[in-house]
């Protein structure tokens, strides 16, 4: 009899810095892994030979390739697949689906990186059976997968979820998009960097700073506004989306308890006439965005519902 193939499908998850590929079976295993530096230049040739590469490495193995996804940073149209602007990649309207498809002989999905992450969140991590929830990954700059009815919200461009870029400092310090207070100039890696460099420190992480709360004047007052302002921005979101549930990812999700206790007392402070939803770490990581990609190159080969049987993250002992 002959042997029936596993099936599996490409995953990549496509930042400003990395191209993070998998490959990802049916059950919900990947099985291998290849990560790229992303090129200044020729991005898509580059995605393409990246693609190739774990396709080939599929085969080795006795896999059958069924679809590949692909997920992006960016305003990014689903639908058909243009890319509208990507500032880390340089990117305005480009095509992106349409060119994987020319030169790819299967099934492919274009997708949100972010938007990609809160499905993956919603299906298989910390928002699992949650119809209205938001996903607010905070790293290098803020952004959010908003979901409500149990659909992913994209807006009438492309552009839902821009939330760093909420302005809620009046007369605030001037954001590299051109308005003043965003959220993101205050609570984000990059802004927590900056402010504590511009208030006297060392050139430190977000992480290094963390690190040193509660012996450091200048770390305790940056991460207190910082903490304060995406207080104010989950008021916010709480109020216009009423969500059940908010998790938070990134890299600003590995303080702890140094930012989930007073975030979770900045939001009730808050909300005068309503109780606030729950704010929760996100359980999978970086990994969410690669995981997003592959439900949907699933998806874009009609196998969909085969993520029923993937294995649930669990939160850490």
């Amino acid at each position: 009899m002959k042997r029936v193939s596993e099936l599996v499908v490409l995953a990549v998850d496509l930042g400003g810095t990395s191209m993070k590929g998998a490959l990802v079976t049916e059950h919900g295993a990947t099985v291998a892994t290849e990560t790229r530096v992303t090129p200044e230049n020729d991005i898509v040739d580059a995605l393409i030979e990246l693609l190739h590469s774990l396709e080939a490495n599929a085969s080795a193995q006795g896999m059958q390739v069924v679809a590949a996804g692909v997920v992006t940073p960016g305003i990014v149209d689903e639908h058909s697949g243009v890319v509208k602007y990507a500032s880390n990649l340089g990117w305005l309207n480009k095509p992106l689906l349409q060119l994987l498809r020319a030169r790819l002989d299967m099934p492919v999905a274009i997708g949100h990186d972010v938007r990609a992450a809160g499905l993956a969140e919603q299906l298989l991590g910390a928002a699992r059976g949650a119809e209205e929830f938001v996903l607010i990954p905070i790293g290098t700059g803020v952004a959010a997968a908003l979901v409500s009815s149990g659909e992913t919200l994209t807006g009438a461009t492309g552009a839902a979820g821009e939330f760093g870029h909420i302005p809620v400092v009046p007369g605030g310090e001037l954001c590299l998009c051109g308005q003043r207070g965003c959220l993101e100039v205050y609570a984000s890696g990059a802004g927590l960097a900056r402010r504590y460099l511009a208030r006297g420190g060392t050139e430190l992480s977000s992480k290094q700073i963390v690190a040193r709360l509660g012996t450091d004047p200048i770390a305790d007052a940056v991460w207190t506004e910082a903490v304060q302002v995406l207080g104010q921005g989950l008021a916010i979101m709480t109020l216009l989306l009423d969500p059940r549930v908010i998790v938070i990812g990134g890299g600003f999700a590995h303080a702890g308890d140094a930012l989930f206790t007073p975030l979770r007392e900045a939001l009730t402070a808050g909300l005068a006439w309503r109780e606030a939803p729950r704010v929760v770490q996100a359980l999978l990581g970086s990994e969410a965005g690669r995981i997003g990609a592959s439900i949907l190159a699933f998806r874009a080969a009609g196998r969909g519902d085969v993520v029923n049987g993937w294995p649930l993250a669990v939160e850490a002992a």
